[in-house]
Protein backbone atom coordinates (compact mmCIF):
# COMPACT_ATOMS: atom_id res chain seq x y z
CA UNK A 1 0.00 0.00 0.00
CA UNK A 2 1.02 3.73 -0.64
CA UNK A 3 0.11 4.54 3.10
CA UNK A 4 2.99 4.06 5.65
CA UNK A 5 2.09 2.72 9.40
CA UNK A 6 3.63 5.08 12.17
CA UNK A 7 6.44 2.91 12.98
CA UNK A 8 7.17 2.10 9.47
CA UNK A 9 7.72 5.57 8.99
CA UNK A 10 10.30 5.70 12.43
CA UNK A 11 12.15 2.98 11.54
CA UNK A 12 12.94 3.69 8.15
CA UNK A 13 14.01 7.38 9.15
CA UNK A 14 16.09 6.30 12.30
CA UNK A 15 18.18 4.32 9.79
CA UNK A 16 18.90 6.78 7.58
CA UNK A 17 19.61 8.77 10.47
CA UNK A 18 21.98 5.91 12.25
CA UNK A 19 23.85 5.62 8.65
CA UNK A 20 24.36 9.50 8.30
CA UNK A 21 25.45 9.22 12.10
CA UNK A 22 27.69 6.23 11.65
CA UNK A 23 29.77 7.93 8.39
CA UNK A 24 29.77 11.17 10.08
CA UNK A 25 33.86 10.56 10.83
CA UNK A 26 34.75 10.00 7.39
CA UNK A 27 34.01 13.70 6.31
CA UNK A 28 36.84 14.85 9.20
CA UNK A 29 39.01 12.46 8.26
CA UNK A 30 42.34 13.22 9.18
CA UNK A 31 40.94 14.63 12.67
CA UNK A 32 39.49 11.11 13.62
CA UNK A 33 42.21 9.58 12.64
CA UNK A 34 44.32 11.02 14.79
CA UNK A 35 42.32 11.81 17.86
CA UNK A 36 42.01 7.49 17.19
CA UNK A 37 45.88 7.47 17.74
CA UNK A 38 45.63 9.10 20.46
CA UNK A 39 43.44 7.54 22.82
CA UNK A 40 44.99 3.89 21.49
CA UNK A 41 48.57 5.44 23.00
CA UNK A 42 46.75 7.01 25.73
CA UNK A 43 45.92 3.39 26.67
CA UNK A 44 49.06 2.02 25.91
CA UNK A 45 51.56 4.48 27.41
CA UNK A 46 50.22 6.64 29.81
CA UNK A 47 48.00 10.11 28.58
CA UNK A 48 50.04 13.19 28.26
CA UNK A 49 48.63 16.82 27.98
CA UNK A 50 49.36 16.51 24.14
CA UNK A 51 47.84 12.93 23.76
CA UNK A 52 45.00 14.29 25.82
CA UNK A 53 44.95 17.22 23.47
CA UNK A 54 44.84 15.47 20.23
CA UNK A 55 42.02 13.24 21.62
CA UNK A 56 39.64 15.67 22.36
CA UNK A 57 39.80 16.89 18.67
CA UNK A 58 37.08 14.49 18.34
CA UNK A 59 34.24 13.78 21.07
CA UNK A 60 33.92 10.94 22.76
CA UNK A 61 30.27 10.97 22.44
CA UNK A 62 30.10 10.54 18.50
CA UNK A 63 31.06 7.24 16.43
CA UNK A 64 34.86 7.08 15.21
CA UNK A 65 34.63 3.97 13.44
CA UNK A 66 36.53 5.21 10.30
CA UNK A 67 35.93 3.23 6.45
CA UNK A 68 40.21 1.70 6.47
CA UNK A 69 42.39 2.92 2.93
CA UNK A 70 43.53 0.95 1.04
CA UNK A 71 47.12 0.61 0.08
CA UNK A 72 46.46 2.41 -3.27
CA UNK A 73 44.72 5.44 -1.24
CA UNK A 74 46.92 5.40 1.59
CA UNK A 75 50.50 4.44 0.31
CA UNK A 76 52.43 1.72 2.29
CA UNK A 77 54.46 -1.25 1.14
CA UNK A 78 53.36 -4.34 -0.96
CA UNK A 79 55.72 -7.65 -0.48
CA UNK A 80 55.30 -11.38 -2.21
CA UNK A 81 57.32 -13.64 -0.09
CA UNK A 82 58.33 -17.23 -0.49
CA UNK A 83 58.54 -19.44 2.09
CA UNK A 84 61.40 -21.80 2.21
CA UNK A 85 59.68 -24.62 3.23
CA UNK A 86 62.38 -26.98 2.76
CA UNK A 87 64.54 -25.16 5.71
CA UNK A 88 61.91 -26.95 8.00
CA UNK A 89 63.21 -30.39 6.87
CA UNK A 90 66.90 -30.18 8.09
CA UNK A 91 65.82 -28.61 11.30
CA UNK A 92 63.01 -32.01 11.72
CA UNK A 93 66.25 -34.37 10.99
CA UNK A 94 68.16 -32.54 13.99
CA UNK A 95 65.29 -32.59 16.15
CA UNK A 96 64.71 -36.32 15.41
CA UNK A 97 68.58 -37.40 16.12
CA UNK A 98 68.49 -37.42 19.95
CA UNK A 99 65.79 -39.13 19.96
CA UNK A 100 67.03 -42.06 17.84
CA UNK A 101 70.28 -41.89 19.45
CA UNK A 102 68.50 -42.43 23.04
CA UNK A 103 66.26 -45.01 21.53
CA UNK A 104 69.63 -47.37 20.22
CA UNK A 105 71.55 -47.14 23.13
CA UNK A 106 68.95 -49.16 24.46
CA UNK A 107 69.78 -52.11 22.35
CA UNK A 108 73.61 -51.51 22.26
CA UNK A 109 74.25 -54.76 23.24
CA UNK A 110 72.48 -55.88 20.07
CA UNK A 111 73.19 -52.81 17.68
CA UNK A 112 76.53 -51.93 18.91
CA UNK A 113 77.78 -48.22 18.81
CA UNK A 114 75.38 -45.84 17.19
CA UNK A 115 77.56 -42.55 15.07
CA UNK A 116 75.89 -40.60 12.88
CA UNK A 117 77.29 -40.05 9.70
CA UNK A 118 77.42 -37.08 7.03
CA UNK A 119 73.83 -36.65 5.73
CA UNK A 120 71.84 -34.60 3.10
CA UNK A 121 69.57 -31.70 4.65
CA UNK A 122 66.44 -33.79 4.51
CA UNK A 123 67.45 -37.42 6.15
CA UNK A 124 69.84 -38.61 8.30
CA UNK A 125 72.15 -41.65 7.46
CA UNK A 126 73.05 -43.71 11.23
CA UNK A 127 76.04 -46.27 11.35
CA UNK A 128 75.83 -49.10 13.53
CA UNK A 129 78.90 -51.06 14.44
CA UNK A 130 77.17 -54.41 14.53
CA UNK A 131 75.28 -55.48 10.95
CA UNK A 132 73.65 -58.47 12.72
CA UNK A 133 71.45 -56.18 14.71
CA UNK A 134 70.12 -54.09 11.64
CA UNK A 135 66.81 -56.15 11.68
CA UNK A 136 66.69 -54.61 15.66
CA UNK A 137 67.83 -51.29 14.94
CA UNK A 138 64.89 -50.78 12.57
CA UNK A 139 62.32 -52.23 14.43
CA UNK A 140 63.33 -49.23 16.98
CA UNK A 141 63.95 -46.18 14.73
CA UNK A 142 60.21 -47.19 13.23
CA UNK A 143 58.98 -47.47 16.25
CA UNK A 144 59.62 -43.99 16.85
CA UNK A 145 57.04 -43.10 13.76
CA UNK A 146 54.26 -41.00 14.30
CA UNK A 147 50.82 -41.50 12.08
CA UNK A 148 50.30 -38.11 9.81
CA UNK A 149 47.28 -36.53 11.36
CA UNK A 150 46.05 -34.71 7.95
CA UNK A 151 43.02 -36.41 5.69
CA UNK A 152 45.63 -36.41 2.70
CA UNK A 153 48.35 -38.49 4.44
CA UNK A 154 45.23 -41.06 6.68
CA UNK A 155 47.29 -43.91 7.16
CA UNK A 156 50.48 -42.90 6.40
CA UNK A 157 53.56 -42.68 9.21
CA UNK A 158 55.99 -39.31 9.35
CA UNK A 159 59.01 -41.06 8.65
CA UNK A 160 60.64 -43.77 6.32
CA UNK A 161 63.68 -45.87 7.41
CA UNK A 162 65.73 -47.91 5.53
CA UNK A 163 68.78 -50.06 6.19
CA UNK A 164 71.68 -51.79 4.17
CA UNK A 165 75.48 -52.90 5.19
CA UNK A 166 75.19 -51.49 8.83
CA UNK A 167 73.88 -47.96 7.96
CA UNK A 168 70.53 -47.12 8.55
CA UNK A 169 68.63 -44.11 6.45
CA UNK A 170 65.97 -41.99 8.24
CA UNK A 171 63.93 -39.71 5.54
CA UNK A 172 60.73 -37.90 6.20
CA UNK A 173 57.70 -39.24 3.65
CA UNK A 174 56.25 -37.51 1.10
CA UNK A 175 53.19 -37.43 2.58
CA UNK A 176 54.88 -35.93 5.69
CA UNK A 177 56.39 -33.29 3.18
CA UNK A 178 53.33 -32.15 2.19
CA UNK A 179 52.11 -32.07 5.47
CA UNK A 180 54.89 -30.24 6.82
CA UNK A 181 55.01 -27.46 3.87
CA UNK A 182 51.28 -26.48 4.58
CA UNK A 183 52.04 -26.46 8.47
CA UNK A 184 55.03 -24.21 7.71
CA UNK A 185 53.32 -21.75 5.51
CA UNK A 186 50.50 -21.36 7.57
CA UNK A 187 52.91 -20.74 10.99
CA UNK A 188 54.19 -18.09 9.03
CA UNK A 189 51.51 -16.62 7.95
CA UNK A 190 49.83 -16.14 11.60
CA UNK A 191 53.74 -15.19 12.88
CA UNK A 192 54.24 -12.70 10.20
CA UNK A 193 50.64 -11.22 11.05
CA UNK A 194 51.45 -11.02 15.14
CA UNK A 195 54.90 -9.10 14.04
CA UNK A 196 52.83 -6.80 11.72
CA UNK A 197 50.26 -6.47 14.20
CA UNK A 198 52.75 -5.60 17.01
CA UNK A 199 53.96 -2.70 15.18
CA UNK A 200 50.48 -0.71 15.40
CA UNK A 201 49.78 -0.60 11.29
CA UNK A 202 46.34 -0.07 10.00
CA UNK A 203 44.44 -2.89 8.07
CA UNK A 204 47.02 -4.81 6.40
CA UNK A 205 46.89 -7.42 4.27
CA UNK A 206 48.57 -10.25 5.01
CA UNK A 207 47.12 -13.87 2.91
CA UNK A 208 48.26 -16.93 1.36
CA UNK A 209 48.97 -17.40 -2.22
CA UNK A 210 49.22 -20.62 -3.54
CA UNK A 211 51.34 -23.35 -1.95
CA UNK A 212 54.40 -21.58 -0.70
CA UNK A 213 53.79 -18.17 -1.47
CA UNK A 214 51.95 -15.21 1.50
CA UNK A 215 51.08 -11.38 0.17
CA UNK A 216 51.75 -8.98 2.45
CA UNK A 217 50.41 -5.48 1.90
CA UNK A 218 51.02 -3.04 4.97
CA UNK A 219 49.25 0.60 4.16
CA UNK A 220 50.86 3.50 6.01
CA UNK A 221 54.47 2.11 5.90
CA UNK A 222 57.31 3.75 5.30
CA UNK A 223 58.53 1.38 2.60
CA UNK A 224 59.36 -2.31 1.57
CA UNK A 225 62.57 -2.31 3.04
CA UNK A 226 60.83 -1.33 6.49
CA UNK A 227 58.50 -3.76 6.55
CA UNK A 228 60.99 -6.45 5.38
CA UNK A 229 63.06 -5.14 8.91
CA UNK A 230 59.68 -6.70 11.03
CA UNK A 231 59.42 -9.53 9.10
CA UNK A 232 62.52 -10.86 7.05
CA UNK A 233 64.11 -11.89 10.28
CA UNK A 234 63.10 -15.11 11.21
CA UNK A 235 64.10 -14.98 14.82
CA UNK A 236 65.01 -18.14 15.53
CA UNK A 237 66.59 -18.38 18.98
CA UNK A 238 67.60 -21.73 20.30
CA UNK A 239 70.10 -22.46 23.53
CA UNK A 240 72.88 -24.54 22.56
CA UNK A 241 75.70 -26.93 24.10
CA UNK A 242 79.29 -25.20 23.52
CA UNK A 243 82.01 -27.69 22.05
CA UNK A 244 84.81 -25.13 21.72
CA UNK A 245 85.68 -21.38 20.92
CA UNK A 246 88.12 -20.40 18.21
CA UNK A 247 89.06 -18.21 15.33
CA UNK A 248 89.48 -20.51 12.21
CA UNK A 249 85.94 -19.82 10.14
CA UNK A 250 86.96 -22.73 8.56
CA UNK A 251 87.12 -25.48 10.77
CA UNK A 252 85.77 -28.41 11.06
CA UNK A 253 83.06 -28.49 13.64
CA UNK A 254 82.32 -32.74 13.43
CA UNK A 255 79.58 -34.64 12.96
CA UNK A 256 76.48 -32.91 14.66
CA UNK A 257 77.84 -30.08 15.30
CA UNK A 258 77.79 -27.07 13.05
CA UNK A 259 79.97 -23.80 13.66
CA UNK A 260 78.84 -20.01 14.09
CA UNK A 261 79.82 -16.68 14.22
CA UNK A 262 79.61 -14.85 17.19
CA UNK A 263 77.64 -11.59 16.49
CA UNK A 264 79.77 -9.14 18.47
CA UNK A 265 83.06 -10.86 18.92
CA UNK A 266 84.46 -10.40 15.03
CA UNK A 267 86.80 -13.18 14.41
CA UNK A 268 85.46 -15.44 17.03
CA UNK A 269 83.59 -18.75 16.06
CA UNK A 270 81.88 -21.05 18.63
CA UNK A 271 81.56 -24.74 17.40
CA UNK A 272 78.29 -25.65 18.98
CA UNK A 273 75.96 -29.01 19.34
CA UNK A 274 73.26 -28.94 16.21
CA UNK A 275 70.42 -30.14 18.31
CA UNK A 276 69.14 -27.44 20.80
CA UNK A 277 68.68 -28.07 24.38
CA UNK A 278 65.68 -25.66 24.49
CA UNK A 279 64.04 -23.36 21.27
CA UNK A 280 62.32 -20.46 21.10
CA UNK A 281 59.22 -22.05 20.19
CA UNK A 282 58.86 -22.73 23.81
CA UNK A 283 58.84 -18.99 24.80
CA UNK A 284 55.83 -17.79 26.71
CA UNK A 285 57.14 -14.37 26.99
CA UNK A 286 59.61 -11.99 26.00
CA UNK A 287 60.08 -8.29 27.13
CA UNK A 288 62.64 -5.50 26.78
CA UNK A 289 64.99 -4.66 30.17
CA UNK A 290 68.11 -4.28 31.59
CA UNK A 291 71.25 -5.92 33.11
CA UNK A 292 72.41 -5.56 36.81
CA UNK A 293 75.35 -2.89 34.84
CA UNK A 294 71.64 -0.41 33.16
CA UNK A 295 72.62 -1.96 30.17
CA UNK A 296 70.03 -2.89 27.75
CA UNK A 297 68.84 -6.28 27.62
CA UNK A 298 65.70 -8.89 26.47
CA UNK A 299 64.32 -11.34 29.62
CA UNK A 300 62.49 -14.43 28.74
CA UNK A 301 60.49 -16.74 30.26
CA UNK A 302 60.03 -20.62 29.08
CA UNK A 303 56.36 -23.05 28.92
CA UNK A 304 56.03 -25.85 31.57
CA UNK A 305 58.32 -28.17 29.26
CA UNK A 306 61.02 -25.86 28.36
CA UNK A 307 61.34 -24.49 31.91
CA UNK A 308 61.92 -28.19 32.57
CA UNK A 309 64.42 -29.06 30.15
CA UNK A 310 66.15 -25.65 30.93
CA UNK A 311 66.62 -26.57 34.55
CA UNK A 312 67.55 -29.55 34.40
CA UNK A 313 70.28 -28.72 31.62
CA UNK A 314 71.61 -25.87 33.88
CA UNK A 315 71.88 -28.19 36.67
CA UNK A 316 74.14 -30.75 35.22
CA UNK A 317 76.54 -28.53 33.49
CA UNK A 318 77.26 -25.98 36.02
CA UNK A 319 80.67 -24.77 34.73
CA UNK A 320 80.04 -25.02 31.10
CA UNK A 321 79.62 -22.54 28.56
CA UNK A 322 76.15 -22.19 26.87
CA UNK A 323 75.65 -20.86 23.79
CA UNK A 324 72.46 -18.20 23.06
CA UNK A 325 72.04 -18.89 19.17
CA UNK A 326 70.06 -16.08 17.73
CA UNK A 327 69.87 -16.68 13.38
CA UNK A 328 72.64 -18.60 13.62
CA UNK A 329 74.65 -16.18 15.57
CA UNK A 330 75.73 -16.49 18.82
CA UNK A 331 74.79 -13.27 20.89
CA UNK A 332 75.89 -14.47 24.18
CA UNK A 333 77.47 -17.69 25.56
CA UNK A 334 77.89 -16.80 29.52
CA UNK A 335 79.20 -20.19 31.67
CA UNK A 336 76.31 -21.80 33.89
CA UNK A 337 77.22 -19.99 37.26
CA UNK A 338 74.30 -22.46 39.35
CA UNK A 339 71.27 -24.21 38.60
CA UNK A 340 68.69 -22.24 37.19
CA UNK A 341 65.08 -23.11 38.05
CA UNK A 342 62.20 -21.20 36.94
CA UNK A 343 62.64 -20.90 33.28
CA UNK A 344 63.51 -17.55 33.35
CA UNK A 345 66.42 -15.77 32.22
CA UNK A 346 67.91 -12.68 30.36
CA UNK A 347 69.84 -12.33 27.06
CA UNK A 348 72.72 -9.73 27.65
CA UNK A 349 74.92 -8.68 24.80
CA UNK A 350 75.79 -5.28 22.71
CA UNK A 351 71.74 -3.82 22.36
CA UNK A 352 70.52 -0.05 21.83
CA UNK A 353 67.26 0.41 23.93
CA UNK A 354 66.20 -0.42 20.13
CA UNK A 355 67.77 -3.02 19.63
CA UNK A 356 66.73 -5.01 22.80
CA UNK A 357 62.91 -3.48 22.41
CA UNK A 358 62.70 -4.80 18.65
CA UNK A 359 64.06 -8.65 19.56
CA UNK A 360 61.70 -8.94 22.23
CA UNK A 361 58.93 -8.08 19.91
CA UNK A 362 60.01 -11.13 17.21
CA UNK A 363 60.70 -13.41 19.68
CA UNK A 364 57.54 -12.74 21.72
CA UNK A 365 55.58 -12.64 17.88
CA UNK A 366 57.43 -16.38 17.81
CA UNK A 367 60.05 -17.67 15.28
CA UNK A 368 59.65 -18.12 11.85
CA UNK A 369 59.70 -21.45 10.86
CA UNK A 370 61.80 -20.74 7.60
CA UNK A 371 63.28 -18.82 6.05
CA UNK A 372 61.57 -16.26 3.43
CA UNK A 373 62.79 -15.27 -0.44
CA UNK A 374 60.77 -12.00 -1.42
CA UNK A 375 60.05 -12.30 -4.87
CA UNK A 376 57.92 -8.90 -5.52
CA UNK A 377 58.41 -5.55 -3.53
CA UNK A 378 56.48 -2.48 -4.33
CA UNK A 379 56.42 0.75 -2.13
CA UNK A 380 53.80 3.31 -2.96
CA UNK A 381 54.13 6.81 -1.85
CA UNK A 382 51.45 8.77 -0.03
CA UNK A 383 51.54 11.29 -2.76
CA UNK A 384 50.57 8.52 -5.09
CA UNK A 385 47.93 7.44 -2.90
CA UNK A 386 46.67 10.80 -2.74
CA UNK A 387 46.45 11.12 -6.36
CA UNK A 388 44.49 8.02 -6.44
CA UNK A 389 41.94 9.06 -4.13
CA UNK A 390 41.85 12.60 -5.89
CA UNK A 391 40.79 11.03 -9.26
CA UNK A 392 38.78 8.69 -7.21
CA UNK A 393 36.51 11.74 -5.81
CA UNK A 394 36.81 13.22 -9.52
CA UNK A 395 35.37 9.92 -11.33
CA UNK A 396 32.43 9.54 -8.54
CA UNK A 397 31.88 12.83 -8.71
CA UNK A 398 31.27 13.37 -12.23
CA UNK A 399 29.33 10.05 -12.01
CA UNK A 400 27.18 11.50 -9.40
CA UNK A 401 26.27 14.77 -10.71
CA UNK A 402 25.53 13.18 -14.09
CA UNK A 403 23.18 10.94 -12.72
CA UNK A 404 21.84 13.69 -10.80
CA UNK A 405 20.73 15.76 -13.54
CA UNK A 406 19.77 12.78 -15.80
CA UNK A 407 17.24 11.70 -13.06
CA UNK A 408 15.85 15.53 -12.58
CA UNK A 409 15.88 16.36 -16.31
CA UNK A 410 14.07 12.82 -16.68
CA UNK A 411 11.37 12.36 -13.82
CA UNK A 412 10.82 15.90 -12.65
CA UNK A 413 10.17 15.80 -9.00
CA UNK A 414 9.94 12.00 -9.00
CA UNK A 415 13.79 12.15 -9.93
CA UNK A 416 14.45 14.55 -7.36
CA UNK A 417 12.92 12.26 -5.23
CA UNK A 418 15.54 9.70 -6.70
CA UNK A 419 18.23 11.47 -5.55
CA UNK A 420 17.63 12.07 -2.24
CA UNK A 421 17.05 8.46 -1.64
CA UNK A 422 20.83 8.23 -4.13
CA UNK A 423 22.27 9.97 -1.29
CA UNK A 424 20.78 8.47 1.38
CA UNK A 425 22.01 5.29 -0.42
CA UNK A 426 25.74 6.42 -0.60
CA UNK A 427 25.64 7.83 3.55
CA UNK A 428 24.30 4.52 4.25
CA UNK A 429 26.88 2.17 2.22
CA UNK A 430 29.70 4.23 4.33
CA UNK A 431 28.14 4.00 7.52
CA UNK A 432 27.89 0.40 6.86
CA UNK A 433 31.56 0.54 5.72
CA UNK A 434 32.76 2.16 8.23
CA UNK A 435 30.83 -0.22 11.07
CA UNK A 436 32.24 -3.23 9.47
CA UNK A 437 36.06 -2.10 9.34
CA UNK A 438 36.22 -2.55 5.82
CA UNK A 439 39.19 -1.56 3.81
CA UNK A 440 38.30 0.94 0.63
CA UNK A 441 40.84 0.12 -2.59
CA UNK A 442 40.36 2.02 -5.69
CA UNK A 443 38.16 -1.24 -6.93
CA UNK A 444 35.95 -0.51 -4.28
CA UNK A 445 35.90 3.68 -5.38
CA UNK A 446 34.68 1.38 -8.97
CA UNK A 447 32.31 -0.73 -6.50
CA UNK A 448 30.61 2.79 -4.74
CA UNK A 449 30.25 4.00 -8.62
CA UNK A 450 28.46 0.67 -9.55
CA UNK A 451 26.18 0.64 -6.84
CA UNK A 452 24.99 4.29 -7.72
CA UNK A 453 24.03 3.22 -11.13
CA UNK A 454 22.35 -0.49 -9.76
CA UNK A 455 20.52 2.18 -7.21
CA UNK A 456 19.10 4.68 -10.20
CA UNK A 457 18.57 1.25 -12.04
CA UNK A 458 15.69 0.10 -9.57
CA UNK A 459 14.06 3.87 -9.42
CA UNK A 460 14.16 4.15 -13.46
CA UNK A 461 12.36 0.82 -13.27
CA UNK A 462 9.85 2.07 -10.57
CA UNK A 463 9.14 5.25 -11.99
CA UNK A 464 8.76 3.35 -15.79
CA UNK A 465 6.33 0.61 -14.18
CA UNK A 466 4.37 4.05 -12.70
CA UNK A 467 4.04 5.90 -15.73
CA UNK A 468 2.42 2.78 -17.61
CA UNK A 469 -0.27 2.45 -15.16
CA UNK A 470 -1.15 6.06 -15.53
CA UNK A 471 -1.79 4.97 -19.12
CA UNK A 472 -4.72 2.87 -17.83
CA UNK A 473 -6.31 6.05 -16.68
CA UNK A 474 -6.07 4.87 -12.78
CA UNK A 475 -5.57 7.05 -10.25
CA UNK A 476 -2.52 8.53 -9.21
CA UNK A 477 -2.42 6.91 -5.93
CA UNK A 478 -3.67 3.19 -7.45
CA UNK A 479 -0.87 3.56 -10.21
CA UNK A 480 1.89 4.84 -7.69
CA UNK A 481 1.40 1.50 -5.35
CA UNK A 482 1.16 -0.99 -8.99
CA UNK A 483 4.46 0.90 -9.92
CA UNK A 484 6.25 -0.32 -6.88
CA UNK A 485 4.15 -3.69 -6.81
CA UNK A 486 5.28 -4.70 -10.05
CA UNK A 487 8.79 -3.59 -10.51
CA UNK A 488 9.61 -5.34 -7.32
CA UNK A 489 10.49 -8.82 -8.84
CA UNK A 490 12.61 -7.38 -11.48
CA UNK A 491 14.82 -5.20 -9.08
CA UNK A 492 15.62 -8.29 -6.68
CA UNK A 493 16.25 -10.72 -9.57
CA UNK A 494 18.76 -8.15 -10.54
CA UNK A 495 20.32 -7.07 -7.25
CA UNK A 496 20.31 -11.14 -6.30
CA UNK A 497 22.19 -11.79 -8.96
CA UNK A 498 24.77 -8.83 -9.10
CA UNK A 499 25.14 -10.14 -4.74
CA UNK A 500 25.39 -13.44 -5.64
CA UNK A 501 28.29 -12.27 -8.09
CA UNK A 502 29.68 -10.15 -5.15
CA UNK A 503 29.74 -13.47 -2.75
CA UNK A 504 31.65 -15.05 -5.33
CA UNK A 505 34.40 -12.75 -5.51
CA UNK A 506 34.52 -12.40 -2.01
CA UNK A 507 35.25 -16.39 -2.41
CA UNK A 508 37.72 -16.83 -4.27
CA UNK A 509 39.31 -13.53 -5.14
CA UNK A 510 41.86 -11.94 -2.72
CA UNK A 511 42.96 -8.14 -2.05
CA UNK A 512 41.38 -5.09 -3.96
CA UNK A 513 39.08 -8.04 -5.74
CA UNK A 514 37.33 -8.46 -2.23
CA UNK A 515 37.11 -4.79 -1.63
CA UNK A 516 35.57 -3.93 -4.83
CA UNK A 517 33.15 -7.42 -3.34
CA UNK A 518 32.66 -6.15 -0.17
CA UNK A 519 31.68 -2.44 -1.11
CA UNK A 520 29.29 -4.23 -4.17
CA UNK A 521 27.72 -5.94 -1.98
CA UNK A 522 26.68 -4.07 0.44
CA UNK A 523 26.02 -1.14 -1.78
CA UNK A 524 23.46 -3.36 -3.12
CA UNK A 525 21.67 -3.40 0.22
CA UNK A 526 21.68 0.32 0.63
CA UNK A 527 20.31 0.51 -2.89
CA UNK A 528 17.11 -2.21 -2.36
CA UNK A 529 16.27 -0.22 0.90
CA UNK A 530 16.58 3.27 -0.52
CA UNK A 531 14.60 2.27 -3.78
CA UNK A 532 11.67 0.62 -2.04
CA UNK A 533 11.46 2.15 1.06
CA UNK A 534 13.36 5.34 1.17
CA UNK A 535 11.62 6.52 -2.01
CA UNK A 536 8.37 5.24 -1.77
CA UNK A 537 8.08 7.15 1.88
CA UNK A 538 9.07 10.39 0.45
CA UNK A 539 6.59 10.08 -2.17
CA UNK A 540 3.85 8.71 0.13
CA UNK A 541 4.54 11.60 2.59
CA UNK A 542 4.28 14.10 -0.82
CA UNK A 543 1.03 12.61 -2.24
CA UNK A 544 -0.49 12.77 1.64
CA UNK A 545 0.36 16.27 2.04
CA UNK A 546 -0.75 17.66 -1.86
CA UNK A 547 -3.29 15.09 -2.57
CA UNK A 548 -2.94 15.79 -6.47
CA UNK A 549 -5.54 14.95 -9.05
CA UNK A 550 -2.91 13.84 -12.00
CA UNK A 551 0.37 13.22 -11.12
CA UNK A 552 3.38 13.44 -14.28
CA UNK A 553 6.79 11.10 -13.94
Amino acid sequence: MLQFELWKRVLIWAVCAAGIILSLPNAFYTRVEQANDARAAIEKTGATPALEAQAARWPSYLPSDLVNLGLDLRGGAHLLAEVRVADVYKSRMEALWPEIRDALRGERATVGTIRLQPSPDDELRIRISQPDGMAKALEVVRGLSRPIQTLSGAGSSDIVVSGQGGEITVKLSDAEKLATDDRTVRQSLEIIRRRIDEVGTREPTIQRQGSDRILIQVPGIGSAAELKAVIGTTAQLTFNPVVSRGTNPDASAGVGNKLVPAQNEPGVYYTIEAAPVVTGEELVDAQPSFDQNGRPAVSFRFNTSGARKFGDYTRDNIGSPFAIVLDDEVISAPVIQAHIAGGSGIITGNFTVEESTNLAVLLRAGALPAGLDFLEERTIGPELGQDSIDAGKLATGVAFAAVLVFMTLAYGLFGIFANIALILNVTLLFGLLSMVGATLTLPGIAGIVLTVGMAVDANVLIFERIREELKTAKGPARAIELGYEKALSAILDANITTFITAVILFAIGSGPVRGFAITLGLGLITSVFTAIYVTRLLISTWYDRRRPKTIEV
